[in-house]
């Protein structure tokens, strides 16, 4: 039996993005997957207490931890390659779910399918997959912010587009962390602890 599934999930530490991009700091999949998951966590917490909803915020945490998890053996694909036509990103999606399968047959059969839900979207989660989608363009956000507070322009176009993308998205819960807590990315150490 073949046991080697956390190990190679623990492999997400090695997986740089960005990697068009000159950056001040690299980032790895290990940091941008827990970023994910603490945002998805927080607008479903949002949604429940602001606007009504009854999400479970720890599966949409849960859901953004293995979001990005097959690109540990794909690599991180840069969006406009991606995306450059139907064509590739259909042949993506293939080696995508062709590292699922391989992931899930690194696991004892009794514990497949509690991790198949996780990679495989299920019914009753479309909901929160927008959330974890949304909270993976805000965490691209605040790389780019990061990045242009560094005094790196590299990201000035990167950071324009994908804040129009994250304005466009139509879910209150979004705006209200944009409003409430993205600008405090902005702001250094000195000014979170003595506000």
């Amino acid at each position: 039996m073949n046991k080697h599934f956390f190990a190679i999930i623990s492999r997400m530490k090695y997986i740089n993005r960005w990697g068009l991009m000159r950056n001040t700091r690299n980032e790895n999949l290990s940091e941008h997957s827990f970023e994910v998951a603490v945002t998805a966590h927080a607008l479903a917490v949002i949604k429940n207490t602001y606007f009504g909803g009854n999400l479970d915020c720890d599966r949409a945490a849960v859901l953004a931890l293995y979001h990005d998890a097959p690109e540990i053996l794909t690599g991180d694909m840069p969006t406009p390659v991606k995306y450059y036509n139907e064509q590739t990103k259909a042949a993506y999606d293939e080696v995508e779910n062709t590292a699922i399968e391989r992931f899930l047959n690194m696991l004892p059969d009794g514990m497949q399918s509690a991790y198949t839900s996780l990679f495989q979207k299920q019914e009753g989660d479309e909901y929160l997959w927008k959330l974890v989608k949304a909270a993976d363009s805000i965490s691209a956000l605040i790389k780019c912010t990061e990045e242009e507070k560094s005094g790196n322009r590299e990201f000035s176009g990167a950071k324009k587009g994908i804040e129009k993308k994250v304005k466009a998205i139509d879910l209150p819960e979004v705006k209200y962390y944009l409003d409430n807590f993205l600008p405090s990315f902005e702001l250094t150490l000195d000014e979170h602890t003595h506000a």
